[in-house]
This record gives C-alpha cells, sequence and structure tokens, in this order.
C-alpha cells in the first residue's frame, strides 16, 4: 500500500507485537522514520535492522516525534506505559482494541494531559497489514483534526476511515462488525455440526453454505430501514409466527443429530418471546422487530476515566 506521495511524517510506535510489527514494517517500507518500544525489548530490537530506533523506553519513545501510535495489548496497559509521561503538543493514535467506553474515556485523559487522541478499530489481521487488495482498514474517531493531519501516514498500512468525533465510535462499528462475523461463524459451525457422521463431506456442503449466507444478505439493509422506520409489518415475506413455528423443526431435527443447539437457541428464544408478549401486534411482523428485545438495560454510561 506505500504511496510515493505520501508525506514521510515521523512517528512513534509503543507495542511490537504481530499487529505493531506488521504496522511497523510497512510504514519502514514507506520510509517514514520510525521510533519503536516493547515491553519485550527484543520484539523491538528485531526492527532495528530494517530502519527503526529502538527506545529505552516509552517516555524516550514518546519524546521523539509528535504523532504516537498504541498498539498495545490492552487499555491497561496504556495507563503504565503512559504512567507521568508528558504528552503536552502530541498527537495520540490508538490502535489497541478496546470498548467504546475505554475509548472515550481515554480520550479524555489523553485531553486532560494536552494531548489530541484518536481512537482506532483494525479491520484486519496481521497479515493483511500492507498487502495490496487485502481489503484491510482502520476506523478512527475522536480528533477530526487530528486524522485531517496524519491521514496520509495512516493510510500507508491499510484504509483510514473516519466514523465521527465520539471516541467511542471506532471501537463501536469494530465491535458491531466482528459480533456480526461470530454469529456468522457460529451458524456455519452449527451446519457442519449437523452433517457430521451423515456421509456428508464439508467440501460439499460448503459452496452451498457460501450461496445460501450470500443470499440472505438482503437481511443486512431490510435490517436497518426497519430498525430506522420501525416498520416491522410492511411488505413482509415470512412473518414472525411462521419463523417461531418453523423453527421447532431446527430445534427437533439439532436433537436428533445429537446437536446441541446452543449457537442458535438463543436467537429463536429471542423471536419466541417477542411473539408470545403480544401475539395480536407481533404475529405478522419481520423477524427485525425481535432485535428490539436486545437493548434490556437502556444506554450504558459514558464516564469513568482509564488509571
Amino acid at each position: 500500500m506505500t504511496d510515493t506521495h505520501v508525506t514521510k511524517r515521523p512517528l512513534t510506535l509503543l507495542g511490537t507485537g504481530d499487529m505493531g510489527t506488521a504496522l511497523a514494517r510497512t510504514w519502514l517500507a514507506a520510509g517514514h522514520p520510525l521510533t519503536v518500544w516493547n515491553r519485550t525489548a527484543a520484539k523491538a530490537a528485531a526492527l532495528a535492522p530494517e530502519g527503526a530506533a529502538v527506545a529505552a523506553g516509552p517516555a524516550e519513545a514518546v519524546a521523539a516525534h509528535t504523532l504516537v501510535v498504541l498498539c498495545l495489548l490492552d487499555d491497561a496497559s496504556i495507563g503504565a506505559a503512559l504512567e507521568g509521561i508528558d504528552l503536552t503538543g502530541k498527537d495520540i493514535v490508538n490502535l489497541t482494541t478496546g470498548t467504546p467506553a475505554e475509548g472515550r474515556a481515554r480520550a479524555a485523559w489523553a485531553e486532560e494531559r494536552g494531548a489530541r487522541f484518536v481512537d482506532a478499530g483494525i479491520m484486519a489481521t496481521p497479515d493483511m497489514i500492507g498487502a495490496p487488495g487485502s481489503g484491510a482498514y482502520v476506523f478512527y474517531s475522536g480528533s477530526r483534526a487530528l486524522f485531517d493531519t496524519h491521514r496520509a501516514a495512516l493510510e500507508v498500512p491499510a484504509g483510514a476511515r473516519f466514523v465521527g468525533e465520539d471516541p467511542g465510535h471506532a471501537a463501536l462499528h469494530d465491535v458491531a462488525l466482528l459480533s456480526a462475523m461470530y454469529g456468522m461463524f457460529a451458524g456455519v459451525s452449527h451446519a457442519y455440526a449437523l452433517i457430521e457422521g451423515e456421509g456428508i463431506a464439508p467440501g460439499d456442503l460448503a459452496p452451498l453454505l457460501s450461496e445460501w449466507l450470500g443470499a440472505m444478505g438482503f437481511f443486512v439493509g431490510n435490517a436497518a430501514e426497519r430498525l430506522s422506520s420501525r416498520d416491522f409489518t410492511g411488505g413482509v415475506v415470512s412473518n414472525l409466527a411462521m419463523q417461531v413455528a418453523s423453527s421447532g423443526t431446527l430445534l427437533r431435527t439439532a436433537a436428533g443429530q445429537g446437536v446441541s443447539p446452543e449457537l442458535i437457541k438463543p436467537y429463536l428464544d429471542l423471536m419466541r418471546e417477542r411473539l408470545e408478549a403480544d401475539p395480536a401486534a407481533h404475529a405478522g411482523e419481520d423477524t427485525v422487530g425481535a432485535l428490539t428485545l436486545l437493548r434490556r438495560q437502556g444506554l450504558p454510561a459514558k464516564a469513568g476515566l482509564p488509571g
């Protein structure tokens, strides 16, 4: 993803695990002066032959450049690494995986110390970083001014998508997409469990699964429209009452195959709960109405500063 027009902005990277190392190598290959630090010194030192300056400690690394990128284990690691370090005038980009609440709190923490801050969510695995055509990108949220200033450098390892000035929104987008991914993984895993020992090769089912899941992709846009409009009844093709009635077949088949229903039962239970709450009102709805039951405890708190 090297761009010959990218300004070779110097930067500091704290954290050179698998992801951090992939990021570092991409910036170095693109000609960006890079200072690195890692708690396990050998991991940072391994980048020296490729041109990285290796700092003896986080304070030295932070002092080296205005742009400071964090790719550490977790939010607590950030607090530990940056404890007592002068952050005045620094631009901090946090690529450490965290929650929306941690992103918001860390932004307030950084701003109190005189720094600008953006949080991020990496939608890629290390092998996708810097690989042309891999589809890798990173969500960013927080200081728009910081993002605009450093966007060219941030786009070297992966695409950059700014999703708002609320520092929690990058992590929220990240987790929302990952949650959908794991839901799909759960359904696919259940499907393969059903055919095991039945003389059906997983490789034979695989293209059918891919084709079917692709055809069901319409649900993403349909759900968005219905949740926005709160119209769960218009143009319904397969209503909630029918879906709940047919769900028994799924559960009986799983029992007959000796397969636990634990990967699909929570969603089926949610549909049944929606229907049973008011059959007259909900029987003709699309299944999307059941999703409204997931927000049972209101909005989460957005406060609390990290240590």
